[in-house]
């Protein structure tokens, strides 16, 4: 990753960071986002929820219409990452 990327990446975090008022935050990804990506970052987030709080993958599907190619993905996050683990509180 470039210099200047990872100054963007940088920005964005600290921005995001820094947005309290929930409002502020919708209308921000609405300006940024497409609304299927913001769609599909709201399912992936949702699919972790309910992978910590022990649904089925079926039961998931079904409730999210998240594809199972994707579910996996975020399985694996929640198992094997960071990010899900501090949201849901998910022991190493």
């Amino acid at each position: 990753m470039s210099n200047d990327n990872q100054k963007d990446l940088d920005f964005l975090f600290e921005t995001l960071a820094n947005i309290t008022d929930k409002q502020d935050l919708k209308l921000l990804f609405d300006d940024l986002c497409t609304y299927k990506e913001i769609d599909s970052m709201a399912q992936r987030l949702r699919s972790a929820q309910l992978l910590a709080d022990g649904s089925t993958y079926e039961q998931i599907i079904k409730q999210t219409e998240i594809s199972s190619a994707t579910l996996s993905r975020v399985n694996k996050s929640l198992k094997y990452g960071k990010g899900y683990k501090k949201l849901f509180n998910q022991k190493k």
